[in-house]
């Protein structure tokens, strides 16, 4: 059997987009991690979660000084009494081509979820955006922990 060049560029060619494809499916969603927030000194841990990213409260100065500290400001009654660590804080979020989008963002501080959207501003800073309606937002900026 002999292999002819077109046959030979047709691999090559094959094995690159294969490559290519193995490369962007291996790197981490740049969102991906813990993340420091001005409230407090919290921890979110941000992860993948069904096609888009989630975050979980891992820390925060309450969390230090009151380990049993519940999630007592929640508007849903039925959940104030659950630890406040571990509580999902981002949930909803799919990629878009500036970011995250169509998610919310629950505040344990007033216990209210709002809209929310997530854009990079560098490899280990993000923004946060929060809306009760638009234009009513408030942005934060998070930094990489690790």
């Amino acid at each position: 059997m002999t292999v002819s060049s077109k046959n030979i560029l047709r691999l090559a060619a094959i094995c690159a987009l294969l490559a290519g494809a193995a490369d962007a499916m291996a790197k981490p969603d740049p969102a991906v991690g813990r993340w420091g927030t001005p409230a407090d000194h919290g921890i979110v841990d941000i992860r993948s979660c069904g096609g888009g990213i989630c975050g979980r409260l891992i820390g925060s100065d309450v969390i230090r000084s009151t380990p049993g500290k519940k999630d007592s400001r929640n508007t849903d009654t039925a959940k104030r009494n659950r630890p406040l660590k571990g509580v999902t804080l981002l949930s909803g979020f799919h990629k878009t081509a500036n970011g995250w989008d169509g998610g919310s963002v629950y505040n344990p501080e007033d216990g209210r979820t709002y809209k929310a959207t997530i854009t990079m501003d560098g490899p280990n800073t993000l923004d946060l955006k929060g809306c009760i309606v638009w234009p009513a937002c408030k942005t934060q900026e998070w930094h990489r922990t690790r």
